[in-house]
């Protein structure tokens, strides 16, 4: 079940990059930006809850489909490039292991425990 799971997700990366390539724009924003969700990692300097609503927030497959299909109805490129480095960045993190986190602690995810303390 991992490795089905593990390439659905390099699919979902594959779809992410190829929904930038619709945006037109140049691929050093899609290089400069891939990582930038990870900035929601900040929110676990306040707690576990803060940091697993962000962490989840901008690593939500949903919304980043959402924040795409807004940026394409209203012909806004940025907004488009928004929405498929969020699902690719999330479809990345994901196919490494990195699951939408439970608000007790970074290493308790939907895909099992990460980290070293896995048990």
């Amino acid at each position: 079940m991992k490795i089905q799971l593990q390439l659905e997700y390099f699919a979902f990366l594959l779809l992410g990059i190829l929904a930038f390539g619709q945006t037109g724009l140049s691929w050093w924003w899609f290089a400069g930006l891939f990582l930038a969700p990870d900035i929601s990692m900040l929110g676990y300097t306040v707690n576990n809850k803060t940091g697993a609503f962000f962490y989840n927030l901008f690593h939500h497959l949903g919304l980043a489909v959402l924040i795409y299909v807004v940026g394409t109805a209203l012909s806004l490129p940025y907004v488009q490039m928004a929405g498929a480095i969020l699902f690719g960045h999330s479809a990345f993190d994901r196919l490494l292991g990195y699951g939408l986190k439970y608000p007790d602690s970074f290493q308790n995810t939907h895909l099992g425990k990460i980290g070293k303390e896995k048990k």
